[in-house]
């Protein structure tokens, strides 16, 4: 009982101490053990990496999960050590509500059967994303709360005891500065002068060594960012191989609807308004139209007859292709990304939908696939 109590005395004695060498270091009545340049910068870009850190993983986590309080939910259940349990993506649900709309509204009819080919389309979206949340959150989520959690906790608690090895060193070194000045005016015996000294010795050790230690985990941040560099790299995989899903899964989908006969029956309404010979600046944003085309006739009424058509006298353009499009039939022009074509519109064409040419071959192009130049 008299141990422990002298024991508590004295650590009460040693924060009183350092607590009064701080407070003074701060109003400059005490001088203060400075690092060195090199350990500063250590420090420095230690505290740097840690902020970052927390924002790059809070932001990423904000971009996996968008709903605040889904994530707050992932977060106490990690807490607590249990499972999350498992989410429907809102592709998913999205897909679930369309699939349910085509059985109710008519699965044979053309919006129902569109429904129902969009639903699936969007299940699959949901499923790539679901499975780039979760090597996401493995490959580059994980390491980055495992710096933060683990290797930092052990840098910052191994700063602190430096900077109370600091405190230790400075008040021993006040102390000895007293016992100094006393002795010179004879009113301290050699022994005390002695004692401050031996003191001194034994914080300035110890302070050494703590700062050796503190040093070599600060220059352990290099292999921080290594591995974080790995990790990133992790990241932007999984992140390209999602996206290059998302884009097939597109692609396969807007020919899967270019497929469907009279996608539009029943609209009374003109697909655009016609061109008005009074304003010039529509006539100048919109693709030329020629007055008419052997061969060609209103949509749903012939087939584009290729042969027969002939690229307008003026008013075409060139357009650099921005992805790789695969022909769905002999009517369309397939096409390589960043190749240049020529394109021009003709009368009752799908405004989606320009005449492409490349070299002594031609065919329908979509205009989301293409970037029309000046």
């Amino acid at each position: 009982m008299d141990f422990n109590m002298k024991k508590l005395a004295s650590d009460a004695g040693i924060f009183f101490t350092r607590a009064v060498q701080f407070t003074e270091e701060k109003f400059g009545q005490a001088e203060k053990t400075e690092l060195d340049a090199h350990f500063e910068n250590l420090l420095a870009r230690a505290d740097s990496t840690k902020n970052w850190t927390e924002k790059i993983l809070r932001q990423t986590e904000v971009l996996l999960q968008p709903n605040p309080s889904a994530r707050v939910e992932e977060f106490l259940y990690e807490k607590l050590d249990r499972k999350v349990p498992s989410r429907v993506t809102n592709g998913e649900l999205l897909a679930q509500y369309m699939a349910e709309a085509a059985s109710e509204l008519g699965p044979t009819t053309p919006y129902g059967k569109t429904l129902r080919t969009v639903a699936e389309a969007e299940k699959r979206l949901g499923a790539a994303e679901r499975d780039f949340i979760h090597t996401a959150s493995i490959s580059f989520l994980t390491p980055l709360r495992n710096f933060l959690e683990g290797d930092w906790k052990t840098i910052s608690k191994e700063r602190r005891l430096l900077q109370n090895r600091r405190l230790d060193l400075d008040a021993c070194k006040a102390r000895l500065k007293k016992a100094k000045a006393a002795e010179a005016k004879a009113t301290l015996w050699n022994d005390e002068v002695d004692k401050a000294e031996q003191e001194l010795r034994v914080a300035q050790t110890e302070f050494d060594r703590q700062a050796e230690v503190t040093r070599l985990l600060l220059e352990g941040i290099s292999s921080t960012h290594v591995n974080h560099l790995r990790c990133l790299h992790e990241f932007v995989k999984s992140q390209t191989t999602y996206y290059a899903q998302c884009y097939r899964h597109m692609l396969d989908l807007q020919k899967q609807l270019g497929s469907f006969p009279g996608t539009f029956v029943g609209t009374t309404e003109p697909a655009s308004p016609p061109l008005s010979s009074t304003s010039p600046t529509t006539t100048a944003a919109t693709m030329p139209v020629v007055p008419s085309v052997a061969g060609l006739a209103p949509p749903g009424e012939a087939a584009l007859c290729l042969e027969e058509v002939a690229p307008p006298a003026s008013g075409t353009r060139k357009a650099r292709v921005l992805y790789d499009y695969e022909a769905a039939d002999s009517s369309e022009l397939a096409l390589l990304a960043d190749e240049l074509i020529t394109v021009y519109s003709l009368p009752g064409m799908d405004p989606d939908w320009l005449i492409g040419e490349r070299g002594n071959k031609k065919g329908k192009v979509p205009v989301t696939y293409l970037e029309l130049l000046s």
